[in-house]
């Protein structure tokens, strides 16, 4: 074994320090640009889910609204053929009163003209 002495002047020496911090600093770099890279990739992955997300949302929305607006129209349509009828059945009853009155009216006459006719023969 041999006790051999290796000098480095220091300028060769900042130098490879310099060349070194240079080289981890264009790794740093890389690794930045790949690792930005990598999450603007997954916030598109991201936005483009939420948006599908959404428009399915609004689709059946939409259509739980029809769904709604059609059972609306049909509860007015139902609503509108039952006053309708409450009309007619109105009608119907204000006629048979008019003519229970007449009835009765010429029962009363009836009456009076029996009662009448049973006091002539007495």
């Amino acid at each position: 074994m041999s006790n051999e002495t290796v000098t480095y002047s220091l300028e060769s020496v900042l130098k490879e320090i310099k060349d070194s911090i240079k080289e981890v600093n264009q790794k740093m770099d890389t690794l930045q640009r790949d690792v930005n890279q990598k999450i603007d990739t997954l916030q598109q992955d991201v936005h483009q889910k939420i948006d599908t997300l959404q428009r399915d949302v609004n689709q059946k929305i939409d259509t739980l609204q029809g769904d709604v607006n059609q059972k609306i129209d049909t509860l007015q349509g139902d609503v509108s053929d039952l006053k309708v009828g409450q009309a007619k059945l109105t009608e119907k009853v204000e006629g048979m009163d008019k003519r229970l009155e007449k009835v009765e009216n010429e029962q009363s006459t009836l009456v009076k003209a029996i009662s009448d006719l049973q006091g002539w023969m007495a």
